[in-house]
């Protein structure tokens, strides 16, 4: 999949802008254009994560000329395209064999009951929204 992106032309002065206008608020920057492409890619990949966790919809890419049209505001820009990897999007659950030395496994099953979970779901929970607060 690939979403179109309006590039800024950077300068000495100010880094080049990325906008991604099918992801509303979307956008990045980088000291050059290579960067500001690798940045729109990593920032097209979170607000994709972060929607999906949000349990919202992905809108579909546009095509660039459509989006020329709706957006006179970036008459001067470049147009490029970002490619995302389509497996992100995917929601299928796969069975995984992960190896973990048995008292980290034990304290992982710990923590999964303490929050009245399964392993699996803690993982995932872990994975999606990061670690518990540390207590001491």
């Amino acid at each position: 999949m690939r979403y179109p992106v309006a590039i800024e032309p950077g300068s000495d002065a100010t880094a080049w802008g990325v906008v991604v206008p099918d992801l509303p608020g979307c956008f990045s920057a980088g000291d050059t254009l290579e960067d500001a492409m690798i940045q729109a890619e990593e920032a097209v990949a979170l607000w994709i994560e972060v929607a999906i966790d949000e349990g919202k919809d992905i809108p579909a890419p546009s095509p660039i000329e459509a989006l020329r049209a709706a957006h006179p505001d970036f008459d001067g820009w470049t147009w490029a395209l970002v490619k995302i990897d389509p497996a992100m999007l995917d929601d299928t659950l796969e069975r995984v064999n992960i190896s973990l030395p048995r008292r980290v496994l034990h304290r992982l099953d710990a923590r999964a009951r303490r929050a009245g979970e399964t392993r699996s779901g803690y993982i995932a929970r872990m994975a999606v929204e990061g670690p518990e607060p540390a207590t001491v």
